[in-house]
C-alpha cells in the first residue's frame, strides 16, 4: 500500500473517534514508519505468549501521569509500523482495520490505561 494511502487509514480512524476523547487529545503526533528498529521489531504476547510484531508504539507521558507544573517538551507521538501491519493483513479492509485497532491501542496508553485494561476493553 502506498503511503499516501496508509496515511488516510490513519487519519480516518482518528476523524471515527467519539468528540468526547478527540477533544481531549493535545501535544500529541501521530506518524507512520516503514517498522521500528530491529531490537523493538517484536513483542512478546500477552502473558508469555509467542512474540508478535509491534504494530505501534506510544511515545511519552500518559495523560492520567501529567501535571500542570509540567514543562511542556515535544510532543507525545504515536508511531504506525506500515510493513508490520501489512505483514499481518491479507488485504486493504485488513489493513484499514488493523490500522484503526492500533491507533485505538496506543490512544489507550496515551490516556493511560495498561496492556491488561486495554485488552479488557477489547483493544489489546
Amino acid at each position: 500500500m502506498e503511503r499516501e494511502r496508509f496515511e488516510e487509514l490513519m487519519e480516518e480512524s482518528l476523524r471515527e473517534l467519539p468528540a468526547m476523547f478527540r477533544e481531549k487529545v493535545e501535544n500529541l503526533a501521530i506518524m507512520v514508519e516503514d517498522e521500528p528498529e530491529e531490537q523493538a521489531r517484536f513483542l512478546h504476547g500477552p502473558r508469555g505468549g509467542p512474540r508478535r510484531l509491534l504494530l505501534g508504539i506510544f511515545q511519552g507521558v500518559p495523560a492520567t501521569q501529567k501535571s500542570v507544573w509540567d514543562i511542556v517538551t515535544a510532543p507525545n507521538r504515536i508511531v504506525l509500523y506500515q510493513k508490520n501491519i501489512e505483514a499481518i493483513c491479507r488485504n486493504d479492509d485488513e489493513i484499514r482495520e488493523q490500522v484503526r485497532k492500533t491507533v485505538m491501542h496506543e490512544l489507550g496508553h496515551y490516556f493511560g490505561m495498561s496492556e491488561e485494561q486495554l485488552r479488557q476493553a477489547g483493544l489489546g
